[in-house]
C-alpha cells in the first residue's frame, strides 16, 4: 500500500464523528447543492472544468485508509482522475426537481475507501446545460470550500486555465498541525477545553418527554430580523454574528431556566458548541478540505439585556475561536478522565463562506452550499414580507442536540434549527423567542433615539 499521512484535525473531527455511524445512515455526511450555470454553457465544458478542479484541489482525489478506526490514515491524491459527469433532464422550469434530484445525489453513500468523496450531475433542460447538481461527502469539503469550488467552478468554464496557482492540500495541513508547534497550539486548545469544562455549569436543554428518540428541523427566515441585528451590531460594535449568537443563547438559557435549572436571572451562564472555520491565515484559506470543528464557549450572564450579552457573546466568541483546532481524540480522552463533564447546552454557526459569492440559488435558497436540500413541509406563521418558519425533514442528524445554523445574505437572515428529543413547539418557541428579541432590541434603541431627539 502507498505511504500513507494522517488526517489532518479538521478531517480527523469529520470521521469522529461518522465512524460508528449504521450503514442506514452513512448518507448523512453528505450534502447536496445545485449550481446555477451561465447560458450556453457545453457539457463538454462542464466536464473540462470538473477535471480541472480535480487536478487542482489533492481532497478531491484522495482515498482514505480506515481500516483503523482509531488512526485513520489518508492516501496519496490519485495523480490522474475521471471526472465523470451523469446527465438528466428534469423537464420544464420548475425547481422543485432540481432539489429531488440533488437529494437523490447524496443519498447513496461514499466508499471513502475506493472512490473519491463527490459526484456530479449536470442537468439538462432541452439540449442546454442549465445545472450543475454537485454532491461531496463532508471530509472532502466544508461550508467555504464547497462555495468555493462552485466559484473556480464557474471561472473555469467561463475563462479556463486561468485560476493561478493551486492552494496547499490536506495532507500540508495535517502535517503542519503536527509540526512542533502545530502540537503547541493542540496543547494550547486542549488548556481552553478543560478550562471551559471546569467552569460550565451543568445547565442543560430539558428533553421534552412526549418526544423522545425525534429528531425536528426548521427554518425562520426573516429581512427584519436581518436589519435589526445588523442595527445592532453597529452600535455595540461586534458582529452580526455575536448579536445572532446572545439572541439564541438567551432564548436556550430562558428555556433551560424556566424548567428548574436556574434562577433565570442575571449572573447564570450558558455553555455553548461554536462551530470555527479555521481559516484565519492566508496560506489555509482557498484549501479545499474540511476544516470546520466544534469549540466550546462561555456566555455569561444569559439573562441581561441583548447589547450586553452581544458584546459577551462576541468576545467569548473571539476567545473560543483561537483554539477551534484540536485533536478531538484528546477532548474525548479529557472528558472521560473528567467525571460529570457538563455538555453543552447548545450549539451555533454563523456560516462564512469566500466573498464575492452570487445571489440566491435557482431554488431560491442562498449561496451557502454546505447544507442539505431539505424538502419544506409548511411555512409556521408570518405573512408576505414577514417572518415565516418553515419545517423541514432532517436529512442529517449528526452533531450536537440542538444546532442552530445562521446565515445571512443580502436580504434575510434565516435560522435553521436541528434538535432532538425536543418537538416542533419547542423548537417554534426558541426561534421565534431569538427573532422577537432581535426585534425588541433594534427597536427598543430606536425609540429611545427619538425619544431623545425630540
Amino acid at each position: 500500500m502507498a505511504e500513507t499521512t494522517p488526517l489532518s484535525l479538521g478531517q480527523l473531527s469529520v470521521w469522529h464523528d461518522i465512524r460508528d455511524l449504521p450503514p442506514s445512515r452513512r448518507h448523512e455526511p453528505n450534502n447536496a447543492a445545485v449550481w446555477a450555470l451561465p447560458r450556453g454553457t457545453r457539457t463538454e465544458a462542464v466536464s473540462a472544468a470538473l477535471h480541472a478542479l480535480a487536478l487542482r484541489h489533492p481532497s478531491l482525489r484522495t482515498r482514505y485508509d480506515l481500516h483503523d478506526p482509531d488512526d485513520p490514515r489518508q492516501l496519496p491524491p490519485d495523480e490522474e482522475i475521471r471526472a465523470t459527469v451523469d446527465l438528466t433532464d428534469t423537464g420544464g422550469d420548475d425547481e422543485q426537481p432540481l432539489t429531488h434530484a440533488a437529494l437523490a445525489l447524496a443519498a447513496r453513500p461514499f466508499d471513502l475507501g475506493r472512490e473519491h468523496g463527490w459526484r456530479a450531475r449536470l442537468v439538462t433542460r432541452g439540449t442546454a446545460p442549465s445545472h450543475l447538481l454537485f454532491a461531496k461527502h463532508h471530509i472532502v469539503a466544508d461550508a467555504w470550500a464547497q462555495e468555493q469550488l462552485r466559484q473556480e467552478l464557474l471561472r473555469e468554464i467561463t475563462d479556463p486555465g486561468r485560476l493561478g496557482a493551486p492552494p496547499p492540500g490536506p495532507a500540508e495541513l495535517a502535517a503542519d498541525q503536527y509540526s512542533p508547534a502545530g502540537l503547541r497550539r493542540q496543547r494550547a486548545a486542549l488548556a481552553h477545553w478543560e478550562h471551559v469544562l471546569d467552569a460550565a455549569p451543568p445547565t442543560g436543554l430539558p428533553r421534552d418527554a412526549e418526544a423522545p428518540g425525534t429528531a425536528v428541523q426548521g427554518t425562520l427566515t426573516s429581512v427584519r430580523a436581518r436589519a435589526a441585528a445588523r442595527t445592532i451590531a453597529a452600535r455595540e460594535g461586534v458582529s452580526v454574528a455575536g448579536v445572532v449568537l446572545a439572541a439564541f443563547a438567551g432564548a436556550v438559557a430562558r428555556r433551560c431556566h424556566s424548567d428548574g435549572h436556574g434562577s433565570g436571572t442575571s449572573g447564570e451562564r450558558l455553555m455553548v458548541q461554536l462551530m470555527s472555520a479555521n481559516r484565519f491565515t492566508a496560506r489555509w484559506r482557498d484549501t479545499v478540505t474540511s476544516m470546520n470543528q466544534w469549540v466550546p464557549a462561555l456566555i455569561e450572564d444569559t439573562g441581561a439585556p441583548l447589547a450586553e450579552l452581544a458584546r459577551a457573546a462576541h468576545w467569548s466568541g473571539l476567545a473560543a475561536f483561537r483554539h477551534g483546532t484540536h485533536d478531538v481524540r484528546a477532548v474525548a480522552a479529557l472528558r472521560a478522565r473528567t467525571p460529570g463533564a457538563p455538555e453543552a447546552a447548545c450549539a451555533f454557526n454563523f456560516v462564512a463562506v469566500p466573498p464575492a459569492a452570487a445571489g440566491p440559488l435557482p431554488d431560491g435558497r442562498d449561496t451557502a452550499q454546505d447544507r442539505q436540500v431539505p424538502a419544506p413541509d409548511a411555512p409556521d406563521g408570518g405573512t408576505e414580507g414577514e417572518a415565516t418558519l418553515v419545517w423541514e425533514e432532517p436529512f442529517t442528524t449528526i452533531g450536537p442536540r440542538c444546532y442552530a445554523r445562521a446565515l445571512e445574505d443580502e436580504h434575510t437572515l434565516s435560522v435553521r434549527l436541528t434538535a432532538k428529543d425536543l418537538r416542533r413547539e419547542t423548537c417554534a418557541a426558541l426561534l421565534w423567542d431569538l427573532h422577537d428579541t432581535l426585534l425588541t432590541a433594534a427597536h427598543g434603541h430606536a425609540a429611545r433615539e427619538h425619544g431623545h431627539r425630540a
